[in-house]
């Protein structure tokens, strides 16, 4: 094995085992662990991503996938309990990878910060506030409102955009492109392609 593949595959390893999800870490600490801290020999987001689905693939194919369907599960739940905050999916729980140390992640939208808080209070969810900085095409950053909980056993993090937040997504931090967003609706119908839990 190469040693750019060699250290994509630690990587890979740190971020399954350990729930990192910093891929920029994972390679950092691969990296390290093999001896190895020449730039070019380090794998890109894309190596690392390949090579965590093809060990999901080989190692973790059932509880990966039980792992997805109970987080999309838990995102279409919690999307229609928030439905008037225009709710989409994003992150790993939208494109696949997401395993059990995965949070659910939703953007939502308002101009109004308190009236998430209040949805939240009133329904008896205790939550965590801060802030996430985020990247958007052509440079510009931003501080997003993040509430993170659990429910269920299953980890949220609520990303609260303002209402032309709608337009434009952040850029995602594997790709550095848009991030790809969906609406209950698509969530509901990738539930339906995922099989079925005994």
């Amino acid at each position: 094995m190469r040693a750019r593949e060699a250290i994509a595959d630690a990587a890979a390893r740190i971020v399954a085992h350990q729930g990192v999800r910093d891929f920029s870490l994972a390679r950092r600490k691969a990296g390290a662990r093999l001896g190895i801290d020449d730039e070019r020999l380090l794998p890109t987001n894309e190596e690392i991503e390949a090579a965590l689905r093809a060990r999901q693939n080989l190692f973790a194919a059932a509880t990966q996938q039980d792992a997805l369907r109970v987080r999309r599960e838990a995102a279409a739940a919690a999307m229609e309990f928030l439905a008037g905050f225009q709710p989409r999916l994003a992150g790993t729980v939208l494109e696949g990878s997401a395993d059990g140390h995965t949070p659910v992640c939703l953007h939502l939208f308002s101009d109004d910060m308190f009236a998430l808080m209040e949805r939240l209070v009133g329904a008896g969810i205790p939550f965590d506030q801060r802030a996430r900085r985020v990247r958007f095409a052509g440079g510009r950053e931003a501080h997003v409102p993040l509430f993170s909980f659990e429910a269920d056993d299953v980890a949220f993090e609520l990303m609260l955009f303002d209402r032309d937040g709608l337009r434009e997504a952040p850029l995602d931090t594997v790709h550095a492109r848009p991030q790809r967003r969906a609406a209950r609706a698509e969530v509901l119908a990738l539930l339906g392609g995922l099989p079925q839990r005994p």
